[in-house]
């Protein structure tokens, strides 16, 4: 009897908890759940050149934080960069403009050039004109090939994730500036 009893009290709690449980996932008056009917997805290539300039009259990335350490730093660990690079059709930077990397990277390395990116990549040609990726990830900048994750997109690119892959086509170690070719997949 002693038994049946702990089986009872042991019932009831869990029938307590797992009804105090189902009502703390109510749904809130502010959030609405939508029912979600998946398209068919689309796998988009996307191949494109980043220029990115810190020299000059008009560089098209520029620091804007850096630790008090950083300078004597061999991967200048603590630097944060504010991008708005042109994205080209091929690495010459006179070609077709076919959108901006907008956003920040930083060196978040200590012992190789590691760059923390965050980066958005907004399109301005053809039926991608008003559409984006977005990148965040680790860039191993001195790596010849690297890859990097696509965590979401706009327009035409909404849902999306993929990953990109970068390599340098042209660096300049005394300036910087740097032209980087990107083969990004897109699932969306």
């Amino acid at each position: 009897m002693a038994k049946l009893s702990v089986v009872l009290v042991v019932l009831l709690f869990s029938l307590v908890a797992n009804i105090t449980l189902a009502q703390s996932f109510k749904e809130e008056k502010w959030a609405t759940k939508l029912k979600f009917q998946r398209k068919k997805e689309t796998v988009t290539n996307l191949q494109f050149y980043f220029h990115d300039t810190l020299s000059g009259k008009n560089p098209s990335a520029v620091r804007v934080a850096e630790a008090t350490e950083t300078e004597k730093s061999p991967t200048l660990f603590g630097v944060i960069m504010m991008a708005d690079d042109p994205l080209t059709e091929t690495p010459d930077p006179n070609s077709k403009l076919l959108g901006r990397a907008q956003g920040l990277y930083g060196s978040a390395g200590q012992q190789e050039m590691g760059l923390i990116m965050a980066m958005n990549f907004g399109f301005i040609d053809g039926i991608y004109n008003g559409s984006s990726i977005s990148l965040l990830g680790k860039n191993s900048a001195m790596h010849l090939v690297r890859e990097m994750p696509i965590v979401g997109g706009t327009g035409l690119f909404q849902l999306a994730r993929g990953y990109a892959i970068a390599q340098t086509h042209w660096f300049d170690l005394t300036t910087g500036d740097a032209i980087v070719g990107y083969n990004v997949t897109v699932v969306h």
